[in-house]
C-alpha cells in the first residue's frame, strides 16, 4: 500500500495532507523517517510524531445530513449574535444528546442558501470530502432572474475566470416545466465549491440568483428531509464512502 493512502485511511487527512506530513519528516516507518515512495506492508510500524498509526485502530467516523434552512449561518460563532446551524433544535440538547458526537460541517452554505449540509464527527474525513482534489459533486437547484444563452452554458462547462478567479467547469441544465416569464430554474453540478461560486458565475452573465438549494453532496441526497431535519448516515454507507475516497487518484495541480 502507498504510504499516503495508508495515512489517509488512518485518519490524518487527505492524501495531499499526508504527503505534506511526510515531507515535514513527521512520519516514520519501522523507526526510519519516511520518504514519499516508502511502501507500507502488513506488520510495518507507522508512527506520526512518535505515536502509532493504523487504520484498524481508527474509530469509525459518523456522518449526519442536515437540511439547513435560510437565515442560519454555517459557523459555530458569530460576533453579531446571528443564529447559526448549532442553534437549530435538532442540533441542541435534548434532541442532540450524549449519544451524538461533536460534529463539524463539511463545506458551507451561504446564509441566504438552503439545503443539504453534511456534518462529520471526523475532521480528516471532512477535509477530504471538501478537498477540490477529491472532486465530490455538489448538486444545486438554482432559480435565477434571467436566462443563460447556449453559448454561456458552454462557457461555464469549460470553465471561466471571473474577476481574476479561475472557476473549474460546471454542468448547467435548465429545468423544463419550472421556469416562468422572468425566472429560470437550473440544475447546477460543481466539484470545487469556491466561496459564492454559483452566484458569481451567474452574475458574470447578467443573471441574479434569487433561490439556491443544495440537493446533493457526493453520494448523499437531500431527499425528503424537511428544513431543520437531521438524519444519521448508515455506518455501511460511511465505510463505503471512505473506501471510495481512498481509491480516488490524487489530482495534481497544474
Amino acid at each position: 500500500m502507498r504510504l499516503n493512502v495508508f495515512l489517509q485511511q488512518a485518519g490524518v487527512g487527505s492524501r495531499r495532507e499526508a504527503e505534506r506530513l511526510v515531507e515535514q519528516g513527521r512520519i516514520k516507518v519501522n523507526g526510519v523517517v519516511a520518504t514519499p515512495t516508502v511502501p507500507v506492508n502488513d506488520g510495518d510500524k507507522v508512527e506520526m510524531d512518535g505515536k502509532p498509526l493504523s487504520p484498524a485502530t481508527r474509530s469509525q467516523p459518523r456522518l449526519f445530513l442536515l437540511y439547513k434552512p435560510l437565515d442560519f449561518l454555517v459557523t459555530a460563532f458569530d460576533k453579531q449574535g446571528r443564529p447559526n446551524i448549532y442553534d437549530l433544535p435538532n442540533l441542541k440538547p435534548p434532541r442532540w444528546d450524549k449519544s451524538k458526537p461533536r460534529v463539524i460541517y463539511v463545506g458551507r452554505l451561504d446564509v441566504n442558501s438552503e439545503g443539504l449540509l453534511v456534518l462529520s464527527s471526523d475532521g480528516p474525513l471532512a477535509q477530504t470530502m471538501m478537498s477540490p482534489e477529491t472532486a465530490l459533486p455538489r448538486v444545486y437547484r438554482v432559480r435565477v432572474h434571467g436566462r443563460l444563452t447556449e453559448r454561456q452554458v458552454d462557457i461555464l462547462r469549460r470553465g471561466v475566470t471571473v474577476e481574476g478567479v479561475r472557476y473549474r467547469g460546471v454542468e448547467v441544465t435548465e429545468e423544463t416545466g419550472h421556469s416562468g416569464r422572468t425566472n429560470t430554474w437550473y440544475r447546477v453540478t460543481l466539484t470545487e465549491g469556491k466561496n459564492r461560486e454559483i452566484r458569481r458565475l451567474f452574475e458574470h452573465f447578467g443573471c441574479v440568483v434569487n433561490r439556491l438549494i443544495r440537493v446533493q453532496y457526493g453520494p448523499f441526497h437531500l431527499g425528503k428531509l424537511e428544513r431543520g431535519d437531521v438524519v444519521e448516515v448508515p455506518a455501511t454507507d460511511v465505510k463505503r464512502l471512505m473506501q471510495e475516497l481512498a481509491a480516488k487518484p490524487v489530482r495534481i495541480k497544474a
